[in-house]
């Protein structure tokens, strides 16, 4: 709202007492019009930087679970083989699978932070569009 208390970027025509009621109704179509589109304009701009966050979250998560599946298959055969010079291959193998449950298990809940971090809802287009009411009541009056 700017000081006169009309919306962002509207006229600040100001009604006098000759214009008719058309010419004022043809007017707040016009602001309703212009309000309108300011307000989708804002709601995709919050929507696309929440995007691009979720995008990145889910890229790194699916990243990470690519590489961890690569080396965890390289490694896990390395450390088998190499534990198996001092124990049994079964139990070398057992040290490694719980070694990668873990790291799956911190990778899996770094991912999941990433995510509930995100906020779907437009809260500047919100607390505009509820102005913007407040505004119209004091117009309509």
């Amino acid at each position: 709202m700017t000081v006169d208390g009309s919306p962002p970027g509207s006229s600040t025509h100001r009604p006098s007492v000759d214009e008719s009621v058309g010419e004022l109704v043809t007017q707040l179509t016009n602001d309703l019009g212009q309000l309108t589109r300011q307000e989708l304009a804002l709601a995709k701009a919050e929507l696309r930087a929440e995007a691009k966050k979720a995008g990145k979250g889910a890229g790194m998560l699916g990243g990470a679970a690519f590489a961890g599946w690569m080396v965890a298959l390289f490694l896990s055969l390395t450390a088998m083989w190499a534990l198996d010079e001092a124990m049994d291959l079964i139990w070398s193998a057992l040290i490694v699978a719980v070694i990668w449950a873990v790291v799956a298990a911190v990778l899996g809940l770094t991912g999941r932070k990433e995510l509930q971090e995100v906020n779907p809802t437009p809260d500047q287009t919100v607390e505009s569009l509820k102005e913007d009411a407040k505004w119209l009541k004091t117009r309509k009056n």
